[in-house]
């Protein structure tokens, strides 16, 4: 899907941790939390940022998923075989937005993809793709524009993900790419009928180990959380910086977009950065890896990917 974004969005991309990243990219997790509405409909680049995700992590979001496909009758859910970090990995298809309360009521939706539904603002996610080749890139904060020789290279070596349980979020205006939205199913909090699934004991553990997770990043800045839904700060010019050097981005808080001016983490300023559900937010890149990786340039990529046919 090819819709409207609002602000000068071209290529807009987004840095989350792993093993989010992964899971989204691999069409295993199907919504995306936020504490802030998506600003963009259609194709959204998933970028993973520089923490190495531990053991610990891993299992609690497998876990999680593992009992909710388990409920719509999904036994056999393949993860990953690895979460690579400081990589451009796939991308999606963001075609609404939901908020939490809203998500949960839709009885539309299978039981599983409603208790997805952790967050503030659920993004709705479909047709994820994986890129061939995962390579190294200067990432962001917030949902910025990829610089056009990425995309371009990057573009040629998407491949379709086979997901475990696609879903269709339909719209309530076809003609509108952003009718699926807050407010848009005209649900009424005192009056919605949210299905009780009988939980065992499992379902309720994974969905407790889940929010432990996403919520061992600390947030780092109350005030721009504040600021949400009055104005955001949105980074709207291509990055000039070349992508293709040793650069990370770390851990940081995910409830704001591209706040303008911030200023580059050092180390020591990376274990006080946070983040919710995944996302890196804000401004300007951080450069976090201290050893040194091979620079690889666009039409390195492009040429390998041309030989490749996609899996």
């Amino acid at each position: 899907m090819k819709g409207k974004n609002h602000g000068n969005f071209t290529n807009p991309c987004l840095t989350m941790h792993q093993p989010w990243a992964s899971l989204l990219v691999h069409g295993i997790k199907r919504i995306e939390g936020r504490s802030w509405p998506a600003p963009i409909r259609g194709r959204l680049w998933i970028h993973a940022a520089s923490k190495v995700p531990d053991e610990e992590t891993i299992k609690a979001m497998e876990e999680f998923y593992r009992e909710i496909y388990a409920v719509n009758g999904i036994t056999n859910l393949k993860f990953p075989q690895h979460y690579p970090v400081s990589r451009l990995i796939g991308c999606v298809e963001v075609v609404g937005c939901l908020r939490r309360e809203e998500l949960a009521a839709w009885d539309k939706m299978p039981e599983g993809v409603r208790l997805e539904a952790l967050t503030d603002f659920c993004w709705l996610c479909e047709r994820p793709q994986r890129l061939i080749i995962p390579f190294e890139m200067r990432g962001y904060q917030g949902v910025y524009n990829l610089q056009k020789k990425i995309y371009d290279a990057a573009v040629r070596g998407l491949s379709a993900i086979e997901c475990p349980f696609p879903v269709k979020f339909p719209l309530p205006d076809t003609r509108d790419p952003f009718s699926l939205k807050p407010g848009s199913l005209d649900f009424c909090h005192s009056e919605s009928k949210v299905v009780e699934l009988d939980e065992s004991s499992s379902l309720r553990s994974a969905i407790a180990g889940a929010r432990a997770a996403a919520t061992q990043f600390s947030k780092k800045d109350q005030n721009t959380i504040e600021k949400q839904g009055k104005s955001y700060l949105i980074r709207t010019n291509e990055l000039e910086a070349s992508p293709f050097k040793e650069v990370e981005t770390s851990a940081s808080s995910s409830d704001r977009i591209s706040a303008a001016n911030s200023p580059t983490l050092d180390n020591n300023e990376q274990t006080q950065s946070s983040l919710i559900n995944g996302s890196s937010s804000g401004g300007e890149p951080f450069k976090i890896e201290q050893r040194r990786r091979p620079i690889v340039s666009s039409k390195l990529f492009a040429a390998a990917v041309r030989g490749l046919k996609p899996s």
